[in-house]
């Protein structure tokens, strides 16, 4: 692979122009916060809509409330970060978090290796003994393409995006061998992992619309395209979102298709023009306090700032648009406990999308 620039969630060339045009908006991400350390994702459980909780990519996960900062988690010891896209990269309430105070972990361990774990919180701080690992996988090959992602679903399960393992072109095939955990939407049902979804490259950021279920995947891409990935809630059985038979809705190789399952190809794509690199999956909004935006998908492009937004209507991506404004370093989005939308900067801004 040719390398050019090292990216959370991408090693690749910058190549032809972005598609989308500007349109007027009655929103923007006002910033919320400053300072803090590399953040990389933020979320809120439902019963703490006062709260929010910052992950930093070293280790720590801070709490966020009436102008104050608190450490929640501090694991660093145990994390992984040397490297651009290694570290604690998520996290994820149960839905019964109220009343069983569990939560759950994605991060790169010491040894390189991809790790989840579930933890409990106790009086406002994590309890670091309770700590129970659920998924391990061999990453040692490289240190690029870890995922990085854990949500819940709509069916109750928790839901993990594991890169291919990294380095170019995905050489081993893991994306498209059903044999391996690498380059796959797992769900953790039945006191086991299972593969929900294969074919992806990094899927850095992948969500669950709250109002219907329906699942979004930012795939971040090789030499020329990064794709959004679609799948409603109605559909069932087995997906292979491509990767690396195709980049996109472009042929890269193949030769290594596997025909298990729904071959799907992605809802939007944008192509490397102007400086992008690599895509930030994000949220569709269902907050209350910018009604313009609601039902929209919003997702980014880390290396330039630039966001687009787009809403679904019988199974398609309609009205996509590129927003007039943009975050340096966008990392993540994330969702409030009411819907609200959320994003972080490497840089160490946190912002809310604002009338």
């Amino acid at each position: 692979m040719k390398t050019a620039l090292v990216v959370l969630g991408l090693c690749a060339v910058v190549a032809p122009l972005a598609s989308g045009g500007s349109q007027r908006a009655d929103y923007r991400f006002r910033q919320v916060a400053s300072g803090l350390s590399e953040p990389v994702y933020v979320a809120q459980p439902k019963s703490e809509p006062g709260r929010l909780y910052v992950v930093e990519r070293a280790g720590r996960i801070l709490t966020l409330a009436n102008g104050k900062r608190k450490v929640f988690l501090d694991i660093h010891s145990r994390v992984q970060s040397g490297y651009t896209e290694q570290g604690l990269l998520s996290m994820a309430f149960h839905p019964s978090y109220a009343k069983n105070h569990r939560f759950y972990v994605y991060y790169t361990n010491l040894q390189g290796d991809i790790e989840v774990d579930s933890l409990r919180s106790s009086g406002g701080r994590a309890v670091t003994s309770s700590r129970r690992r659920m998924l391990l996988i061999d990453h040692r090959a490289n240190d690029n393409h870890d995922g990085g992602q854990l949500e819940f679903g709509p069916d109750g399960s928790l839901y993990a995006g594991t890169g291919d393992g990294g380095s170019g072109g995905d050489p081993p095939n893991n994306a498209q061998n059903l044999s391996r955990r690498l380059g796959k939407l797992l769900r953790f049902s039945g006191g086991r992992w299972q593969i929900a979804a294969y074919g992806l490259r990094n899927p850095w950021r992948f969500s669950f619309d709250r109002a219907n279920g329906d699942l979004y995947i930012g795939d971040v891409g090789q030499d020329h395209w990064e794709e959004i990935d679609y799948r409603p809630r109605s559909a069932h059985g087995l997906v292979n979102y491509g990767w690396s038979a195709y980049e996109g809705r472009v042929r890269y190789d193949p030769s290594r298709l596997n025909h298990r399952g729904t071959l799907v190809g992605p809802v939007e794509v944008y192509s490397h023009g102007g400086g992008n690199c690599s895509v930030t999956g994000g949220y569709v909004y269902r907050g209350s306090g910018v009604a313009s935006a609601q039902g929209r998908y919003f997702y980014g492009d880390y290396c330039t700032g630039t966001m687009w937004s787009f809403r679904i209507a019988g199974g398609k991506a309609v009205d996509n648009r590129r927003e007039p404004f943009r975050i340096g370093g966008l990392s993540s989005f994330g969702e409030g406990a009411r819907g609200e939308l959320y994003a972080v900067s490497l840089d160490g801004g946190l912002f809310r999308l604002s009338s």
